[in-house]
Parts: structure tokens; C-alpha cells; sequence
């Protein structure tokens, strides 16, 4: 493989370039649906073509991306040109662009994005984590009254977790985390709740999607950071994970604690 540190520095090349169609283009109206409602905008279409191109030109790297899909190999890149999508197409700032690099599965280097408030959080095998290029110290407990947990959404959108994770359980989960230390915050986007929780704003984050394109990155960042990762049932995370619980080791522990206890009919 490429040397991680050299495809970092190829990828945040390409991300500057990309982050100005994403900051011009806030706001575009939903003009692709899908299944189980959702959507995406040309904006995500451009976005996702750009960075299919310019990735495989500049490292012959196969990508799998959200909109044009693709397979997990042996080395591929995994984007998200767009992540909360239906809070970009309202004009809500807070949706992302996601971009790693898996080596037989496993993440070795991700950035995401937050360009309307120009925020950069990225990481390659064997570094620190970086927010806006500037090396940041490993993850510690927040106090208690700051301490949040990102909830990126409490609707199922995808029928392949509904049957395990249905809406009511989400629901269940979020009352029972206000009773708990943490503050709940739903920002819409899964991206920046693992980036944010990497970063030591969040205390954690839970993640209910089942796509490594959504994931793949932020548990990346987590796991730079010194975050506890793992699955929904709190097994080691893989690529495979149909979703995932990040976090200081207190906060991960409440969450899947909590989750289980909903899970299992103990609450």
C-alpha cells in the first residue's frame, strides 16, 4: 500500500476542491429519491463523480460511495459526498463530507468535513487525530454537565436495521439517556457525531446505520483519538458492523448499558 500519510495529503487536496461545491451549493433541492424517503441533490451526485475521478486518477484506488456504489476490496476508498443530506438540502449546516481508505476492510486514514463552519477533522495510521491540521491530545472524560451524546436521527431509515432497532427502541433509548449524565443532542448526521465525539465535544455517539460509508470514517477518527469503538452489542467493530457505539470509556459503557437494558425488555 501507498504510504497512508501521502494518500492523506492527496485526499485533503481533493477535499479542498470539493468543499467549495458543497458551501456553494447549501440548500439544493432534493431531485434523486430512494427508498424508505430518502434523497439526494445533485450536489451529492457532483460531489460523488468529482471525488470518483480525481481519487482514482491520482492514486488507482477504487471507491465505494453512497450514490454510485461500488465493492469493498482488497484497498478502496469509501465516501459520502454528502452526509445529512436532508439537513443540506434545508439549508442546515450541520451535514459533512466523509472520505476513508480501508485495507482489507480495516480503516487506515479518514477526514470529515463540516465546510459551513470550516471545521476539518482528519487521520491516517499511526497519527494523532488532527481538527483544522493541528495535532490534538488523546480523548478524556468530560465533565459531567458538559458531557454530550450525539443521536444522529430517531427515525429508521433503513429497513435492514428496522427489524432489530425499530423506531419505538430508538425512541426508548433516547428517553432513558436523558435520565443518565449524558445530554442527547440529534444533530442529522452520523459524521459529525463520530467526528464530534473523536474530538471530545460529544462524550459519545451512538450510530444505528448499517452503511460503512456513513461509519467508516468517524470510527476511524474514534479510534485515533483513543475512543472505545465497538458494534451496536458491543463486540470489536468491523466493517461489517451494522452500526456502532463510540466514546470515553464511561460514556460507552452507559450508552451499550443503557441500549442492552432496552433491548433485552429489562426497562
Amino acid at each position: 500500500m501507498t504510504d497512508a500519510r501521502e494518500l492523506y495529503r492527496i485526499a485533503l487536496t481533493i477535499l479542498t476542491d470539493i468543499e467549495r461545491m458543497f458551501i456553494d451549493g447549501l440548500g439544493a433541492d432534493p431531485t434523486h429519491m430512494k427508498a424508505a424517503g430518502q434523497f439526494a441533490t445533485d450536489v451529492d451526485l457532483a460531489i460523488e463523480q468529482y471525488l470518483r475521478r480525481r481519487l482514482i486518477h491520482e492514486t488507482g484506488i477504487p471507491v465505494l460511495g453512497e450514490e454510485y456504489g461500488g465493492d469493498c476490496g482488497k484497498l478502496t476508498w469509501v465516501v459520502d459526498p454528502i452526509d445529512g443530506t436532508a439537513n443540506f438540502a434545508a439549508g442546515n449546516p450541520m451535514s459533512c463530507i466523509l472520505i476513508s481508505l480501508l485495507a482489507d476492510g480495516v480503516p487506515v486514514l479518514a477526514i470529515t468535513s463540516v465546510p459551513m463552519i470550516n471545521q476539518r477533522f482528519g487521520a491516517y495510521a499511526g497519527s494523532p487525530l488532527f481538527q483544522n491540521g493541528v495535532p490534538q491530545p488523546p480523548l478524556t472524560e468530560r465533565p459531567e454537565v458538559a458531557a454530550h451524546v450525539g443521536f444522529s436521527s430517531i427515525s429508521g431509515s433503513s429497513e435492514s436495521n428496522e427489524a432489530q432497532f425499530p423506531d419505538l427502541m430508538r425512541h426508548g433509548l433516547l428517553v432513558e439517556l436523558t435520565r443518565t449524565y449524558l445530554r442527547p443532542r440529534i444533530t442529522g448526521s452520523v459524521g459529525i457525531d463520530l467526528a464530534y465525539t473523536a474530538a471530545g465535544i460529544f462524550g459519545g455517539a451512538v450510530s444505528f446505520s448499517p452503511n460503512i460509508w456513513d461509519n467508516a470514517a468517524g470510527i476511524f477518527l474514534c479510534q485515533a483519538a483513543g475512543a472505545t469503538v465497538t458494534d451496536l452489542y458491543g463486540n470489536p467493530w468491523d466493517h461489517t458492523s451494522r452500526g456502532a457505539i463510540v466514546g470515553t470509556a464511561r460514556a460507552h459503557e452507559t450508552i451499550l448499558t443503557t441500549l442492552t437494558t432496552i433491548r433485552t425488555g429489562g426497562h
